[in-house]
This record gives structure tokens, C-alpha cells and sequence, in this order.
């Protein structure tokens, strides 16, 4: 089963192929997508990454969370579900 991380705080100019390939050094990405406001057409500053290997998961938590991009530090966590 596939498992989704959150990522916050990401640098404003952070686009989906940046974060892909950030994350890959720990496992295939099957998806990467920084979250865009539709009025704006910017950056909400987080995104989601998906691997299927939870150890590569894992690795990529315990590696990048509190980690600094670009001046920011970035958080790194599994991703819950969206509440209602």
C-alpha cells in the first residue's frame, strides 16, 4: 500500500518536478504535487509526496523533516486523512 506524506513549509517557489526530486533520493515517487491556491494561482507553501515502499517512507521522514530548503525548514510526516 502506497503512503502519502505531508510536506509543510515548503519555499514559495517549489514547483512538483523540485519536490519529486527532493524525495527521490529514498525510493520511487509515484507522486509529488505542491498544493496551489486557485485564486492566486501560487504556492500554498505544502504538498504531498507518495511512495510505494513504506521504508522509503520512513526514510525520507526521518531525513528531510526539520530539514532546511532553500532557507525554510521544511516539515515531513505522514499525511491523515482529510477531515470533514
Amino acid at each position: 500500500m502506497a503512503t502519502k506524506l505531508f510536506v509543510g513549509s515548503l519555499p514559495w517557489a517549489i514547483d512538483d518536478a523540485q519536490l519529486e526530486e527532493l524525495f527521490t533520493e529514498f525510493g520511487q515517487v509515484v507522486s509529488a504535487k505542491v498544493i496551489i491556491d486557485r485564486d492566486t494561482n501560487r504556492s500554498k507553501g505544502f504538498g504531498f509526496v507518495e511512495f510505494d515502499d513504506d521504508a522509503a517512507a520512513k526514510a525520507a521522514i526521518d531525513k528531510l523533516n526539520n530539514s532546511e530548503i532553500n532557507g525554510r525548514s521544511i516539515v515531513v510526516n505522514e499525511a491523515r486523512p482529510k477531515e470533514r
